[in-house]
């Protein structure tokens, strides 16, 4: 009989679970650790729907000041949460020994500064690019300080995983002394499109009518380009008929201000908002979609939507931005500069040519088959993870 492998503290200070790309990859790391052997416990905030995942304990912050949600990105109430997670992490590791502390953005530096107290080795895993999450001055003052904490990081924790390539490479640049691997993201989702529910979809957002459906989905900060999609929306309304756009995502105030956006532009009747919606009914409706879009414009993280559209089977229409070519190419895409005359464009074309729309889906279907899978994650992460157990620590890495 095998020794169990050793005892994983993951921390993250986000909403868990929410229908989000970290959330959605957390969920996704301690599952594939657990099913490779490990004992996980994960440490998260008192926010978010609750979630069963097998084989992981799920502990959660106090929650003193009361507070309701956190946003995305840096934050005066991301930071005390940080706090929070670093009493409660203490506790844990004296309850439970981890051998490893694997720390989600910020949470890398409670890892290590954890784990060097207590004999583990520290994991960050880098989610998402700083200069997405520009805003006002004081996040971008917060944005300036946790810049010089990931550079302290990535030179001291014991293995650095990225979601992208070039996440991977922007570590690396920042003078990164340890093993990076990228492990890539998969499908927010495991389950496939039912058939019955697709139809039902398509029918209830067209009325039945032979109309075309173009799909976005994703949260609307700004650098997923959201302002960019809405102000193409009223070019393609006003010179295609039969066309509706799906917005899935967004908040309730969010998406009130774009409804009224819309309606002074007179075109408040081509958009269906569906708000958030669960990761496991997210496959039907976009296979009920006939164009999926990608209008980022910033940022060097990979966008997740893009490998649950490549799963849909659907074309796709990106703007022509690093992030979204670590993914797509010219077979599963079609790429327009970031302009939302060049986005509107973008979408009439495909709108016009359904041959070229079906000969796009079918091949981003394929590269999902072979590359983006959950069994291809989960190998990756079991390796990386063996290859930091395995490595002695006082040797220094040489990157080959």
């Amino acid at each position: 009989m095998t020794d169990p492998l050793p005892r994983v503290l993951f921390l993250v200070a986000q909403p868990f679970f929410r229908w989000r790309g970290s959330p959605i990859r957390v969920a996704y790391d301690v599952s594939a650790l657990a099913e490779s052997g490990y004992t996980v416990d994960l440490l998260t905030l008192p926010l978010g729907d609750p979630i069963d995942i097998p084989g992981v304990r799920i502990h959660r912050t106090g929650n003193p000041l009361h507070v309701r949600d956190i946003p995305i990105g840096p934050s005066p109430a991301k930071l005390f949460f940080d706090i929070l997670i670093a009493v409660r992490a203490c506790r844990l590791i004296r309850d439970n020994k981890p051998a490893v502390i694997h720390g989600v953005e910020e949470c890398g530096v409670i890892a290590w500064w954890l784990a060097r107290r207590c004999g583990a080795r520290a994991v960050y895993e880098k989610h998402s690019d700083p200069v997405s999450h520009r805003g006002n001055p004081l996040r971008n003052i917060l944005l300036r300080g946790y810049s010089a904490v990931e550079r302290f990081m990535v030179r001291r924790v014991d293995m650095v995983i990225g979601t992208g390539p070039g996440l991977v490479e922007q570590a690396r640049r920042m003078g990164c002394r340890v093993p990076c691997h990228h492990v890539p993201d998969i499908p927010s989702s495991r389950c496939e499109a039912d058939p019955e529910n697709e139809a039902r979809i398509r029918k209830e957002w067209t009325g039945g009518k032979d109309m075309a459906l173009v799909a976005y989905v994703g949260s609307f900060a700004g650098y997923q380009g959201i302002d960019l999609l809405f102000d193409a929306i009223p070019t393609v309304a006003r010179q295609r008929a039969g066309v509706k756009f799906i917005v899935i995502g967004g908040s309730p105030d969010q998406i009130s201000e774009r409804r009224a956006q819309l309606a002074a532009a007179g075109c408040e009747n081509a958009v269906v908002f569906t708000g958030p919606v669960a990761p496991d009914t997210l496959p039907s409706l976009l296979a009920a979609s006939d164009i999926l879009l990608s209008p980022r414009i910033s940022g060097a993280n990979t966008p997740l939507k893009l490998l649950d559209y490549l799963k849909a089977g659907r074309a796709i229409v990106a703007t022509d931005l690093a992030a979204n070519r670590q993914i797509l190419d010219t077979d599963s895409a079609v790429f327009v500069d970031p302009t939302p005359a060049c986005l509107a464009a973008g979408i009439m074309t495909l709108l016009d040519d359904p041959a070229r729309r079906r000969q796009l889906g079918q091949a981003g279907r394929e590269r999902i088959r072979k590359v983006y899978n959950y069994e291809a994650f989960k190998a990756g992460l079991a390796k990386a993870y063996t290859g930091m157990l395995t490595r002695d620590l006082r040797q220094p890495f040489k990157r080959s």
